[in-house]
Parts: C-alpha cells; structure tokens; sequence
C-alpha cells in the first residue's frame, strides 16, 4: 500500500474523476457503431495484436468501445448498473485508486489477448478481448461486495438486495463460465479479474458503512464554493473546495496538530507525529 500511496501522492492530481461516464460513452458510440457498421469496429478499432504491432497503437484504447450488448434496452440498463457501482466504487476508495483499478484490469484484458494471439491467432484473441470489457466493469461490483457487503442497490430499479448477495452470485457465474468456457475464454477471464486479485491483497484502508457513504453523497450535494477563498485545504494533495465542490475534508486525530485531509487522503496518509514530521 505504501507504493500506491506514492503513485497518489505523485500521480493523484491526473486522476480522472466519473471515469465510468466517459468509459459508457465510449460504449454507446460503439452500440451506434455496431447498429451502422459492425466491420468498422472489427477493422479499424479492435485490440488486434497484429495491427498494433504495425503501429496502429490506438487499438489499445478502442477496443473499449464494444458496447455489452446490442439490444437497445439491456444496453441503456447496463450502463445504468456501470455507472452506479462506478460512482459507488469512486466514494469508498477513492477517484485515484477508482482509476487504478480500471487501468490494472485494461492492463490485464492487454496482457491476456498478446497471450492468446501466440497460441490462437490475432482474431481469437480480439474476439475474447471484446467479451471482456462486461467482465471489467462486473469486477467493480465484487470489490464493493467486499469493501461494504451490506450496501444495498436496488436490482432493476426495484427490488432492494445487499452487495454481498450480488458479489456471491457474481462468484458462482464466474465459476460457471471459467468451467464452461473454452480455454481463451478461461485465460482472458483470469486475466480480467487481476484488479480485484490485487485488490484483494493489497487494499487494507478501514472502509465507510453504507449508511456513512449515503451521508457522504447528501453532505457532498451541500457543499459550495466559497467567494471569500478556500476554507479547507487537504495537507497531502493541496486540493481545496474550489478546486473541487464535491470534495469532503476531515481532520485527523492521531496527527499532532490541526492536519486536514481530503476524502481521497483520509485515511491514506502518514500520520504526523513528534517523531515523524
């Protein structure tokens, strides 16, 4: 944790904050694509090792928008779920650490489909790339199941269940695919699924209880620039109000003195003491 820890400190301020929104728009040109000319997403924007290696580098990047599915409705209601579990996923852990992990599980579907090309081809492997972008963003819900598994959603707008109920029928539908599946299936779910791997290890930050992140999201909506300049200044990224309005600042009491913290840094930073300046 102290190497993330670093990487926010130095990398922090580019993080991107409602990531998962612009990753949904770039699935719904893909779904516009896909309904005017499937070819040119085959042709000109799927993660093909071959073409990269050609230089066609954007691919790196473009295979993200093959949409999750082509029918118009359950497309409209799963960017719905994404962009729920995106926004949840950034109030817990953070916009740094929200985008960390998209990035690793990219990073692993890349790594995965390289892999693949080696013993099935360039087009096997971009065919199992873009069935994996729906695994990338379901990983999301099993890191929330884990952080907070009594938060509650509200299954297709209606039904209320626990994060931990969806996290275990998560579970059992990967056990599922991985022994149903055919073996490039198998490798590019595996390597889908190392954000939550380290995730799961390295990710020890005491987290917030369901009713403390509703609080949160009410006490972020109040919160409004100040004309008369900043009142609240985090000590580790310098962030303000001003700089952001949905920012939460709190003081620490284990650092000596009056050391205030961003919501992102709260409970990530080192502590301020006699002996550690």
């Amino acid at each position: 944790m102290n190497f993330i820890n670093k990487l926010e400190r130095k990398f922090g301020r580019f993080a991107v904050h409602n990531l998962i929104i612009y990753l949904i728009v770039l699935q719904a040109a893909g779904f516009v694509i896909q309904y005017t000319n499937p070819l040119i997403y085959w042709g000109y924007l799927a993660l093909s090792p071959a073409s990269i290696l050609h230089g066609q580098v954007w691919r790196l990047i473009t295979f993200l928008v093959f949409p999750t599915d082509t029918r118009i409705f359950w497309f409209a209601f799963s960017a719905f779920c994404f962009f729920t579990i995106g926004r949840l996923m950034e109030q817990l852990v953070g916009t740094f650490r929200t985008n960390l992990y998209l990035l690793v599980g990219i990073i692993g579907i890349i790594l995965g489909t390289f892999i693949l090309s080696l013993f099935y081809g360039s087009l096997v492997a971009s065919m199992a790339a873009a069935g994996a972008t729906t695994n990338l963003y379901l990983t999301m819900l099993l890191a929330i199941a884990t952080l907070v598994p009594e938060a509650q959603f509200s299954l297709y707008g209606i039904i209320p269940i626990k994060a931990k109920w969806l996290g275990i029928f998560y579970g059992v539908l990967l056990i599922y695919q991985l022994l149903d599946n055919s073996w490039p299936g198998r490798v590019m779910l595996v390597m889908t699924f190392l954000n939550f791997v380290l995730f799961f290890f390295l990710y020890h930050k005491p987290v917030q209880s369901a009713k403390q992140a509703k609080r949160k999201v009410v006490y972020q909506r109040q919160v409004h620039r100040s004309s008369s300049g900043p009142r609240h200044r985090c000590a580790v990224c310098g962030r303000t109000e001003l700089d952001d309005p949905t920012l939460e600042f709190r003081f620490c009491s284990k650092c000596d003195g009056n050391y205030e913290y961003c919501q992102d840094h709260l409970y990530t930073h080192k502590h301020v003491t006699k002996g550690n300046p």
